[in-house]
């Protein structure tokens, strides 16, 4: 290893110890750190970190018939979901960086009322019929997935967030939950702060202007 490349080192590793979630609190900063950090081959082994279910995943008995993989409109129905509309796209990737087809990747959320599709939750809040609330699509070939759904809103004690769940079969690979960049709440959720800042930014949706409306791009790596 030259010097220039252990100085290099030695001052990213010296950036990081000192920089707090602070450093990564605007969209640019994530991104930064995916592109620039994650980026490399060896942090490509760094694992999607895990979540808790929470107490809302939608059992089989609970779902609309409609449960593809566009959550903003519900197969029957003329008026689509509120909410601002976006696109959450990726691939799932195993530690070396090759693609997983053939998974089955499942979402669910609160809709824009911050109310779940879910007999759990008992508040007195109307829910919007015409939000989907879950979903699911099978990875391609090269391990992409795609879901339209609304930008995930403020559910009581949590900052706004997305569950997402990774199946192979009858086994359950992964269970996680994807965080806007730049929501002030990131900063008091329990569940955001315990984990490093790399294992944030495997989470943390950037949105760009896609052509469609707004998109972000999120890898899970299982």
């Amino acid at each position: 290893m030259t010097d220039s490349a252990t100085t290099r080192r030695g001052l990213i590793g010296r950036a990081l110890s000192l920089l707090g979630l602070g450093a990564f609190a605007s969209a640019g900063g994530f991104a930064a750190l995916r592109s620039g950090l994650l980026g490399s081959p060896a942090a490509a082994a760094t694992a999607t970190p895990s979540a808790t279910e929470g107490p809302f995943y939608p059992a089989p008995s609970m779902r609309m018939a409609d449960v593809d993989n566009d959550l903003v409109k519900v197969m029957g129905l003329i008026e689509e979901a509120g909410g601002e509309v976006i696109a959450l796209k990726g691939r799932v990737l195993d530690a070396a960086g090759a693609p997983r087809a053939g998974l089955r990747v499942e979402i669910w959320q609160c809709d824009v009322n911050g109310k779940y599709m879910h007999p759990g939750d008992r508040r007195d809040v109307e829910y919007d019929t015409g939000f989907q609330g879950f979903g699911h699509d099978i990875t391609g070939a090269d391990g992409s997935y795609s879901f339209r759904t609304i930008k995930p809103t403020v559910y009581p004690g949590r900052t706004p967030h997305i569950h997402v769940k990774l199946i192979d079969g009858e086994r359950e690979l992964l269970t996680t939950q994807f965080y806007l960049a730049d929501h002030p709440g990131n900063a008091c959720d329990r569940l955001f702060n315990r984990m490093s800042d790399a294992e944030k930014a495997r989470v943390t949706m950037v949105f760009t202007n896609g052509a469609a409306g707004p998109e972000t791009m999120v890898d899970i790596i299982a």
